[in-house]
């Protein structure tokens, strides 16, 4: 049975471990360690055994929206619900946490729309909100905003938006 929780600053090998798995086929974005050490509080985990098989993270952009970010389960345990267990906890955290929109950036379209995410254009926020997001360091909110210094990092994956 895998157990669905936040993840610990001991998980982080593990979720480092997935991660290394996809992104060099261009699912997803690498990431530095220390990053991941970083947002480990962002982190919902799948464990089996002790073993991380899957990860995703909730980041908050704006008062009402927040990013779904680097969901992976373990090539042997896809498309056994580990990734709807993860996106489901990802998402009742954003509701905790107050956020009325969640965004993603991906090629998992069938997946997230069966969670409620559908397809957008552009940036889904209000010019002000989005000359205060310039200001942000994080590479996440430049591929957010689509940012043309973030264009060779970025996997040209689809846009998608749910409201909770």
């Amino acid at each position: 049975m895998v157990e669905i929780r936040p993840a610990k600053s001991t998980d982080i090998k593990g979720i480092r471990a997935l991660i290394d798995t996809y992104a060099p086929q261009r699912r997803l974005l690498s990431k530095e360690t220390v990053t991941l050490y970083e947002s480990v509080q962002e982190f919902t985990v799948a464990i089996d055994n002790g073993v991380v098989v899957g990860c995703g993270a909730l980041h908050v952009l704006w008062e009402d929206l927040a990013e779904v970010r680097t969901v992976a389960v373990a090539e042997h345990l896809r498309r056994k619900g580990v990734g709807h267990q993860i996106l489901e906890a990802v998402i009742d955290r954003a509701r905790t946490i107050g956020v009325s929109r969640i965004f993603c950036l991906t090629f998992e379209t069938e997946f997230f729309g069966k969670h409620g995410f559908e397809e957008i254009q552009g940036t889904p926020v209000e010019p002000e909100v989005y000359s205060q997001l310039l200001h942000s360091y994080d590479t996440g909110i430049a591929e957010f905003l689509d940012l043309e210094s973030v264009k060779p990092n970025t996997l040209g994956n689809t846009r998608m938006l749910r409201h909770l």
